[in-house]
């Protein structure tokens, strides 16, 4: 294979790709994605990949900007992967992710809805509230390394704040590479996970949010290393749980002869509310919940308007996690069944049903990629569907639903290629209407796109 050729080069960027890059064509019309440039930009760049259909490069200078462009925030932009967009005006980021989930519908559904809806955005910094963090010890630095993926996820980005993750956190990442650094076990690390509740429970009584760390170790912590672990978490205020092996292993950090606050060995309890329903979700450290505390609550009632829950009414509502949509609408309807894969995630959502009063909310754990038709639960009848599926989407579980018991279906995705996949099955072979769909920025400042629509018959 012919070496790269890296020669700096000339380029006007005429679109965005899908994950936040400029493209421009080469002048044998080979289509080259810039990373670093904005639509409408003359830049110089430099050829970093060669592939067969396609070439990536990287913005070397701006020779003429985009009115769009804007100085990052993050002195790390453009290094991280964290974030692709930082450098593209908020409002102009939320448009070109509508323009990705319209041109997802049109090309690969064949589906257009009757009105967009409005895109939803809340705060578009310090709004991460659980994520994984890389650690990774580096001999040339003499340093540990504590941070998200560099734009080539083989490295570790070399982080001293992040604007998009939750204060606590984002303001701690030297401090967290330092204390890894002088473990023991610092090579035996090879992530750490944190999650918050949302400001609005689960707060310690200083005004913060009550942040949890898991901490992924290969080998087994020595008493020097625990104990360093536990002065970090009482200086800076964390919950800190060990990982030694899968899921199931997760345990609060304890030393012998030694207690959490107020003389438990339990650590205090995570969760968030919901307060328009006045719902408080408990959760566990890696437990999935909705990253963005403040968009999540408008997705709710988004959503909740476009499915129009009646008093009288039963909804049943897939993909279910903890019962971030499940338990709202069991303020509004006459019964609602959660259906999720993840037992534990099944578990406690009863455990979050009854922390709340609710008995008309009933979950069940199923394999959604089976046929559901001999559940008790199914035979007995629904009137509204909300589902909120992983980003494989929810093809197979609509093929074998029986459709017709349903007034509404409200589609909340992650990944709109699966979206439009499935309102193109709903539409174009069920003869379902594509109502509504629109955008929501769950993570500002990145391309990912989450999006919403409303199907009826």
């Amino acid at each position: 294979m012919a070496r790269l050729d890296r020669t700096p080069f000339e380029a006007e960027i005429t679109d965005l790709t899908h994950d936040g890059r400029g493209v421009a064509r080469s002048e044998d019309g080979k289509a080259v994605f810039v990373a670093g440039a904005l639509p409408g930009e003359r830049v110089i760049a430099s050829r970093v990949r060669r592939h067969r259909h396609f070439d990536e490069a990287q913005t070397l200078e701006v020779l003429q900007a985009a009115p769009e462009r804007v100085q990052p925030r993050c002195p790390h932009f453009g290094t991280c992967g964290g974030c692709a967009l930082q450098h593209y005006a908020e409002d102009r980021q939320i448009l070109a992710k509508a323009r990705v989930l319209r041109e997802n519908l049109e090309r690969i559904g064949h589906v257009t809805p009757e009105r967009w809806l409005e895109p939803l955005t809340d705060a578009a910094w310090g709004y991460r509230r659980k994520g994984r963090l890389s650690v990774r010890r580096v001999e040339k630095k003499d340093k540990t390394l504590v941070g998200f993926r560099e734009t080539d996820p083989r490295f570790v980005a070399d982080l001293r704040e992040c604007h998009t993750v939750i204060p606590e956190i984002g303001t701690k990442l030297e401090a967290l590479s330092a204390l890894v650094d002088g473990l023991e076990a610092r090579r035996e690390i090879p992530q750490i996970e944190f999650i918050a509740g949302d400001g609005e429970a689960g707060l310690d009584g200083t005004g913060k949010s009550r942040v949890a760390l898991t901490f992924r170790h290969l080998a087994p912590l020595s008493e020097g290393d625990r104990a360093a672990l536990a002065a970090f978490a009482k200086a800076h205020d964390f919950i800190i749980f060990l990982q030694p092996g899968g899921v199931d292993s997760v345990h609060p950090l304890a030393l012998e002869g030694a207690s959490l606050e107020g003389g438990s060995s339990e650590p205090p309890p995570l969760s968030f509310r919901l307060q328009d329903w006045d719902i408080e979700l408990k959760f566990r450290p890696l437990d999935f919940i909705q990253v963005n505390a403040g968009l999540n609550r408008k997705m709710i009632r988004h959503a909740f308007d476009l499915l129009d829950p009646q008093p009288g009414e039963r909804v049943l509502d897939l993909f279910a996690g903890l019962g971030n949509f499940t338990l709202p609408l069991a303020r509004q309807v006459r019964e609602v069944v959660g259906v999720e894969g993840e037992a534990g995630l099944v578990r406690r959502a009863r455990e979050n049903a009854e922390h709340n009063g609710l008995d008309n909310a009933r979950f069940f754990a199923a394999d959604l990629a089976k046929d559901l038709s001999a559940e008790p639960w199914m035979r007995e009848g629904f009137d509204k569907l909300l589902l909120d599926p992983p980003r494989s989407g929810a093809d197979f579980v609509l093929s074998v639903l029986p459709l017709k018991q349903f007034s509404r279906i409200v589609y909340v995705s992650c990944h709109p290629a699966s979206l439009a996949r499935d309102a193109g099955y709903l539409v174009n072979e069920k003869g379902w209407k594509l109502k509504a769909a629109g955008v929501m920025d769950m993570f500002p400042h990145t391309a990912h796109v989450e999006s919403i629509a409303l199907f009826e018959p």
